[in-house]
């Protein structure tokens, strides 16, 4: 994965940290719906990525339209992608219980959090370092 392109752009995948942001939020609207459609299930629940996917969304949007306020959308969007992860530790308690994948597409998606939300944070912070070590050098 190159996280540097020619204009010192952070770039995951190739593409900027605030597309890549869209396209994650789009997988968790996407994910929670496919789930939801493919378990048959009628619990609320069961769109929870794609409550958490909406905003990733929407604050990424504003992060490329409103560069100004680039900052702070961007914050808003790894906390929701925080949130992505930490709903996913309730895998962890299928575990304990001894009821891991008695509902699989539950404990699927709550593993599709954990380890996205992960990684998605994992690279949202690596870009701020990037950016922080890169205003610090300019100046």
């Amino acid at each position: 994965m190159n996280n540097l392109s020619n204009n010192n752009e952070f770039l995951v995948f190739g593409l900027k940290i605030e597309k890549f942001s869209a396209f994650y939020g789009l997988f968790l609207i996407l994910w929670g719906i496919i789930v939801s459609l493919a378990s048959g299930s009628n619990s609320f629940t069961s769109f929870i990525p794609s409550l958490i996917g909406l905003p990733i969304i929407i604050f990424s949007y504003l992060s490329i339209k409103f560069i100004s306020k680039k900052k702070i959308y961007m914050h808003i969007v790894v906390l929701f992608g925080l949130i992505a992860f930490l709903g996913g530790l309730d895998f962890f308690r299928s575990i304990l219980s001894g009821t891991a994948f008695q509902n699989i597409w539950a404990d699927i998606s709550k593993l599709i959090l954990l380890t996205t939300g992960a990684y998605f944070v994992y690279i949202c912070i690596k870009s701020f370092i990037f950016v922080r070590k890169n205003n610090n050098s300019v100046n």
